[in-house]
């Protein structure tokens, strides 16, 4: 057999085919590359987006946010003061980029003057914490990132 430059292309082709769904195989099949998204009901949360960005506008005209203190028992919540604690309805939402399953939410029921998220669900590391609240029918939403 006569080796000539439209046989190399041929074998060149073929070996860039060959070495590109290696790839595709390998990154479809290997569990180490399966990342989650961040939420399964992706597009119901993009529908809500607008009624988040009014909430997050009420939050910031408030004249004192959430304040929130890293104690031994766990996280304090404390609201602002002008807030009567009684009537304050919502949940609050511990979001782990790095764990799915230690994600978890809890509605508010403030004891005291603040809400404790007990020490034993914050693991330490990075977490985003979404905190929705309603009070006197108007809607407010206060997000951050945490380092514990």
């Amino acid at each position: 057999m006569k080796f000539n430059w439209g046989t190399g292309i041929v074998i060149a082709i073929v070996s860039f085919i060959g070495f590109i769904m290696y790839f595709v195989v390998t990154m479809s099949t290997d569990k180490s590359y399966s990342h989650d998204l961040v939420t399964d009901k992706y597009y119901q949360k993009e529908l809500e987006y607008q009624k988040q960005i009014d909430a997050t506008k009420n939050a910031a005209q408030l004249k004192e946010n959430l304040v929130l203190i890293n104690t031994k028992e766990g996280l304090q919540i404390k609201f602002p003061e002008e807030f009567d604690t009684k009537e304050i309805k919502g949940k609050v939402f511990l979001y782990r980029p790095s764990n799915k399953q230690l994600d978890f939410e809890m509605p508010i029921s403030i004891s005291k003057t603040y809400l404790l998220v007990p020490e034993k669900r914050l693991l330490d590391g990075r977490w985003n914490i979404t905190i929705s609240w309603n009070y006197k029918s108007k809607e407010y939403l206060f997000k951050k990132e945490l380092n514990l």
